[in-house]
């Protein structure tokens, strides 16, 4: 049992696919990407769901996005809350 994650708790760094991020190209940095894969994300399960996610944007450049996703219950809406642009790291560490 301790691979679980405890309520509240982010999951462990999983390998993303590109659906994660749709919608979010360029919507708060007022740039046109040629690169925009999705490489990696966590979640956090509250009263809905916060996601981390890391896209690749080009050579070794790296964006980070917080997302909020609604439970379904509460119309299941989603919201890009915040983004980290020029990132060369490989973690993935943005704060809500």
């Amino acid at each position: 049992m301790a691979n679980q994650v405890k309520l509240g708790g982010w999951t462990r760094t999983e390998d993303a696919t590109q659906q994660i991020c749709e919608g979010s190209s360029g919507a708060k940095t007022n740039q046109n990407y040629v690169v925009y894969k999705a490489v990696q994300f966590r979640s956090q399960l509250v009263a809905g769901t916060n996601l981390s996610i890391k896209v690749f944007a080009g050579e070794e450049d790296y964006i980070h996005l917080s997302v909020f996703q609604q439970l379904p219950c509460d119309g299941g809406k989603v919201e890009l809350r915040n983004v980290e642009t020029s990132v060369t790291d490989n973690i993935v560490h943005i704060q809500l």
